[in-house]
């Protein structure tokens, strides 16, 4: 049976365990399901469920049985906001993830040695660990910026190294663990330096650092490089965290090429217990596009360990 006939058949009666148990209180009701990985939504992902308020949202993903929650726009929100959403999530029993710490799309930074840039992304990390203790993050994303035509490739890497060195002693003292994210560059981010998971173990083992690991978006990675269980288990010392979306397209699993029920089940046994992120779209709209992507975890949870 294929994917989608098992959804239909066998998995969609998930839709008729959609819950929502009113106003938020720990232990109000047992969530709709328990899956074996602590899958992440994001905001907005259920709004047509759930209705705008973020607290809301939060209370609906824990019902239907997700335990993790990412947002990569934390840093942004206002501390009031950051506060609000803490105390939620630590009413419903849910662990953040990860959130943005600093990024930069369209310059180098940290591949060039130039110390106006350094103290912007310094600054950013300063202000990441402040936000963390705020919503009890462990991990913040940090996107390492373009690459410089000018400079050759092993200078950049040393540069790379050098400064996330100079990030990790500012996270070190509490705890934080900076995952930097390779990113496609044949697709969405054409200019970005860091593209594939070899790339960033060879720059974790040389900073060397608890502090800094490797954010493993497969989604990415499928388009890059493929032989994602491969590069999973030869990165695994150097992984800290995960995120999902299928190719082609980029929204919930069983929507493209992937295999991410077999993923999944490699993740587990090899004992995960960190965040799994739904860092995808939707691939229908309204209520029952939201229960499309419930029903693909279900199915892509439902490996035999």
């Amino acid at each position: 049976m294929n994917r989608r006939k098992f959804i239909k058949a066998g998995v969609a009666s998930s839709a008729a365990v959609l819950i929502n148990t009113g106003p938020l209180e720990a232990g109000t009701a047992e969530p709709a399901r328990q899956f074996k990985l602590k899958y992440a939504p994001h905001f907005g992902m259920f709004k047509n469920h759930s209705g705008e308020d973020l607290v809301d949202q939060l209370k609906f993903m824990r019902d239907q049985g997700f335990t993790a929650f990412e947002d990569n726009d934390m840093a942004a929100r206002p501390v009031a906001d950051q506060e609000k959403i803490a105390g939620a999530m630590s009413k419903l029993g849910m662990e953040m993830g990860v959130f943005v710490a600093t990024k930069d799309f369209n310059n180098p930074t940290f591949v060039i040695n130039k110390q106006d840039v350094r103290d912007k992304f310094l600054a950013d990390i300063r202000n990441a660990v402040e936000v963390a203790k705020r919503v009890n993050a462990k991990w913040c994303t940090v996107v390492p910026g373009c690459h410089d035509e000018r400079l050759d490739w092993d200078y950049q890497t040393a540069n790379v190294i050098d400064n996330f060195r100079r990030c990790a002693e500012i996270c070190e003292k509490s705890g934080l663990i900076m995952v930097m994210e390779p990113l496609n560059t044949r697709r969405d981010h054409p200019k970005l330096f860091l593209n594939r998971i070899a790339q960033a173990y060879l720059i974790c083992r040389g900073v060397n650092s608890p502090s800094v690991k490797i954010l493993y978006d497969m989604y990415h990675q499928q388009i890059t490089e493929g032989n994602i269980i491969p590069n999973i288990d030869q990165a695994w010392s150097e992984v800290a965290y995960f995120q999902v979306g299928d190719n082609p397209g980029r929204k919930e699993p069983t929507t493209g090429e992937m295999n991410y029920r077999g993923i999944f089940r490699h993740i587990h046994s090899k004992g995960f217990t960190g965040v799994v992120g739904m860092e995808h779209g939707n691939s229908k709209p309204g209520k029952d596009g939201e229960k499309a992507v419930i029903d693909a975890y279900v199915y892509s949870d439902s490996f035999t360990v």
